[in-house]
């Protein structure tokens, strides 16, 4: 139905002939619908966009033309894709190794190759994405795979098992005979030098070929342990061994044989750093450290001295001592494991101590000429006295203050410019020019001067004055 735009009419000149009916004006009749038509510009840039868009993904997610890492070309790869071929390049690249008859491959696997193949790959698109046409073709990436020496070693052995001698470390025991640690040198081995093969190696994958070939020779392998390695470390324990102990300052209180630190200490090899490593066990240790107080503690002890009147020590008679106690034992044996594992021989122990008295003894040998008796006196007091014999008229023992001045186990006596010669005489002790006290055992007239000069007295006194009185006692002779 259609909207009406004019309404009906009824005027004369639209009535029908006989002017009964009115006639009715409508609306024009609508046009037909027009076929809808795209743009000519749309239906070109669908394609374009599309191109575009193909552009946009392939150039953020493949590597640029030219681009190697590590040798390997990635050039147009995916990220994920670039990682497999990298590590499988790395994996695969191999060495021929000809030695004289022998012939063998060994691959980058076999020398334990390693290289972060996804970090590179991704660090690969990163810099260098398609797109960016400025970054295709690059200077070739250098970088370089990580080499396992001891996958190496052991690879190129295996394959060369013919005519491969391993090398024998040197090593270190303790010898119970010798009371020391010995040595057994170390033996050469023979075969290929690793770092030639890995040289190869290297080469080739820098290059971007798959396998390099290496003519060589089989050469003396050197162990890991030389002999030279285990002799100083074992001059090292042994020096050592010999100061091992508990001190208490300077004093190796309680000292500790060199088979016992042996049985303490474990001695491990280190073939990577060429050292043989040596650890202690605290455990053996800590039943050492137990029976330390019983070892260390101790009383006092005072010291005994012998003087003359003005105080000078003569002799000592008992040595003073300290007394000392252990102030404890925790942490003794984990402390002084780590000492003998770094060389250090000697544990400081911490003790309380207590010091010692001092007696003097100042002692004085009286000779009473008038009534022939001779006193030992200590500190004032009488210890002892005797009858004795001095010197007859005309050789006077002579009066005043004397000292002890040397001493003679036994000797002969007088010569012919005297008149006499007495033999093995006994227990001289000389206190003024040639005059001493002395065994007589040629008569018994104690009380009565006979001597020509002397002080005599029987053998055992005489011995007695000997040991009592050193060097430098004071002597008094009177009338």
């Amino acid at each position: 139905m259609t909207d009406v735009v004019t309404p009906p009419s009824t005027s004369e000149d639209s009535a029908r002939p006989g002017g009964d009916d009115p006639i009715v004006e409508w609306a024009p009749t609508e046009p037909a619908p027009r076929r809808r038509r795209w743009p000519l510009l749309l239906w070109i840039g669908l394609p374009v966009a599309a191109l575009a868009g193909a552009g946009w993904y392939f150039g953020t997610t493949l590597i640029a033309p030219g681009v190697t890492v590590a040798g390997v070309p990635v050039g147009g790869l995916t990220q994920e894709a670039a990682t497999t071929a990298i590590a499988d390049t790395i994996a695969d690249t191999s060495v021929t190794v000809d030695v004289g008859t022998t012939a063998v491959t060994v691959t980058g696997a076999d020398l334990g190759a390693t290289l972060p193949a996804a970090d590179l790959a991704r660090d690969a698109l990163a810099a260098a994405p398609a797109w960016n046409v400025g970054a295709w073709f690059p200077a070739p990436d250098r970088s370089s795979p990580e080499l396992d020496p001891a996958a190496s070693e052991t690879a190129l052995a295996t394959t060369l098992a013919d005519v491969w001698e391993e090398p024998v470390d040197a090593t270190v025991a303790y010898d119970d005979s010798a009371n020391a640690y010995a040595v057994t040198p170390a033996v050469d081995g023979r075969g290929v030098e690793p770092d030639l093969v890995t040289d190869a190696y290297l080469g080739a994958l820098l290059a971007g070929e798959a396998e390099a070939t290496l003519e060589t020779e089989l050469v003396a392998l050197e162990a890991d342990i030389t002999t030279d390695a285990a002799t100083a470390r074992t001059d090292e324990i042994n020096a050592m061994l010999a100061d091992v102990g508990f001190y208490v300052g300077d004093e190796r209180t309680v000292p500790v044989k060199p088979d016992t630190t042996a049985s303490w200490l474990t001695l491990t090899p280190d073939p990577e750093q060429g050292t043989i490593d040596v650890t202690a066990d605290e455990a053996a240790i800590e039943k050492a450290v137990a029976n330390l107080p019983e070892r260390v503690d101790r009383d006092a002890v005072d010291a005994t001295v012998v003087t003359d009147a003005n105080g000078t020590v003569l002799r000592t008679e008992t040595e003073g001592r300290t007394g000392r106690e252990l102030a404890g034992t925790a942490g003794i044996a984990a402390a002084f494991a780590t000492q003998l594992a770094a060389g250090e021989a000697a544990y400081a122990l911490e003790v309380t101590e207590t010091d010692f008295e001092t007696t003097s003894l100042e002692r004085l040998l009286e000779v009473d000429l008038s009534s022939q008796r001779v006193t030992l006196m200590e500190n004032g007091d009488v210890v002892d006295s005797w009858a004795i014999s001095s010197g007859k008229s005309g050789w006077e023992t002579n009066l005043g203050w004397h000292k002890v001045q040397a001493k003679v186990r036994i000797q002969d006596m007088g010569n012919d410019e005297v008149g006499y010669l007495q033999p093995d005489v006994e227990w001289v002790s000389y206190f003024s020019g040639d005059q001493a006290f002395h065994a007589v055992y040629w008569h018994q007239n104690w009380g009565t001067p006979t001597s020509h000069g002397c002080v005599g007295m029987p053998t055992d006194l005489a011995k007695w004055v000997y040991e009592w009185a050193p060097v430098g006692t004071d002597v008094w002779v009177h009338a």
